[in-house]
């Protein structure tokens, strides 16, 4: 018993540890949080084959908001799966945090998102029957970690909602229950919070909030933050924006207003034909989403 004990307190001090270095803030733009080296990722074979993304290169660095954009098609989605973890490239190599994805086994990829990624879902994802701070703390659970409850009730009280953590998700709004999905996909101090579309089910002003919040995550609390989004105004907040076109990276730009945005997008858009876009289920490991039951990412 004694040794359980001891064992369990080393836990406890790497995880405090690892969020003590989390809340200092980003780290030198060299290390990075996310590297795409030559990723292919093609579905089917022959005449009928979808070559979804066309030899990804790309760095990003730890502490910043990246906002990837692009038509119908474009491989906006499998990029974010690709890099997440959540779908394995045909060719190429991804790395998270410093560690190698690419060939892991399907139990350590399921691992590592548990405890090293964030994401958040445009249907946000919580668990109707369990209260707004055990959904919080749901990563740890899954990881097989003690629950943090006085770090979920700091994030609470971060994204607004201090004051609710006892009630059930059905009784906040939908801008509410993105703030809920926000403090989880932080809880564990990941590498990198992901971000499919999470504003897409909000109106305009709950979803500005909710962008200044993931804006907020990267400039105060030092979280990289990767978002998939069709809006140029979402767009707008992130330091950087990636188009993607017919697999591969065409455009980008640099803290642009969402004017500029729009009209890049449109431009793209004009000279890119439309591709059916593939859509995996989410895997394991994903938190929020329980294990087998697939969420169509677009």
């Amino acid at each position: 018993m004694r040794l359980r004990r001891r064992r369990h307190t080393r836990r406890d001090e790497r995880r405090d540890e690892r969020r003590d270095e989390w809340a200092e803030g980003p780290r030198g733009a060299g290390d990075a949080a996310v590297e795409l080296r030559g990723v292919r990722r093609q579905y089917g074979r022959g005449s009928r084959a979808v070559h979804a993304l066309r030899g990804i290169d790309l760095t990003l660095p730890r502490g910043s908001f990246t906002a990837v954009m692009g038509p119908s098609g474009s491989g906006k989605s499998t990029f974010l799966q690709c890099a997440a973890g959540l779908d394995r490239p045909t060719a190429g190599s991804v790395r998270l945090g410093g560690t190698e994805i690419t060939g892991m086994s399907e139990n350590k990829l399921t691992a590592l998102r548990r405890t090293r990624l964030g994401f958040v879902f445009q249907s946000f994802n919580l668990l109707p029957s369990l209260t707004v701070e055990q959904n919080v703390v749901l990563p740890m659970r899954l990881a097989g970690a003690r629950p943090d409850r006085a770090r979920a009730r700091a994030l609470l009280a971060q994204v607004g909602l201090g004051e609710l953590g006892g009630r059930r998700p059905g009784r906040l709004s939908g801008g509410q229950q993105q703030r809920v999905a926000i403090a989880r996909a932080l809880v564990t101090s990941p590498d990198v919070v992901f971000a499919d579309e999470p504003t897409g089910a909000l109106d305009t002003g709950t979803a500005a909030e909710v962008l200044g919040l993931l804006r907020h995550a990267v400039d105060a609390l030092g979280a990289t933050v990767v978002m998939v989004t069709h809006d140029p105004v979402a767009a707008s907040y992130a330091d950087r924006v990636l188009f993607l076109a017919d697999g591969s990276i065409a455009d980008s730009v640099t803290r642009a207003p969402a004017q500029d945005i729009a009209a890049r997008m449109t431009r793209l858009t004009a000279r890119t034909p439309a591709v059916p876009a593939h859509a995996p289920g989410v895997p394991d490991g994903v938190p929020g989403v329980p294990d087998g039951v697939p969420e169509a990412v677009r």
